[in-house]
């Protein structure tokens, strides 16, 4: 459970920094309508520097959880939200290309997560022979011992 708990809080992370992007192109829009002098403008870089300031802080707490290539493979879902937040919000188009380089993401993530998996698996048994063969050794010197 406490795995699972990590993952939410890395993918939490990893959708609010996708939350900048949004911030940046509401920024944008907001520069286009009103220029320089527009007050949205600086509402919505305010809250792009703050999402980044607050994404940090969080995203260094998450990353001790998890080796840096789960970590980072992870956080190519940021693409993903992106195209969620640009579909929602901006009403733009979804394309079949987009479709495709979303699910080339999401497979390469899966194929990291598997491999972690694997890797954490091999370190678990390797830790459990690893315990009964030092508690066996240890007897034996202790009865070599007494």
């Amino acid at each position: 459970m406490n795995k699972a708990k990590d993952y939410i809080q890395l993918h939490l992370n990893i959708l609010l920094f996708s939350l900048t992007s949004v911030f940046s192109k509401a920024a944008s829009v907001q520069l286009n309508r009103g220029g320089i002098k527009n007050p949205l403008l600086y509402v919505f870089l305010f809250l792009m520097v703050a999402n980044c300031g607050i994404y940090a802080i969080a995203w260094q707490k998450v990353i001790k959880k998890f080796s840096l290539s789960t970590a980072y493979a992870n956080r190519s879902v940021y693409l993903i939200w992106s195209q969620i937040w640009a579909v929602i919000i901006f009403h733009e188009n979804l394309t079949v290309k987009n479709i495709i380089g979303l699910l080339i993401v999401l497979v390469g993530v899966m194929v990291v997560q598997r491999y972690e998996y694997i890797y954490d698996f091999n370190a678990d048994l390797y830790n459990v022979f690893s315990s009964i063969t030092d508690s066996a050794e240890t007897k034996r010197q202790r009865g070599a011992c007494i």
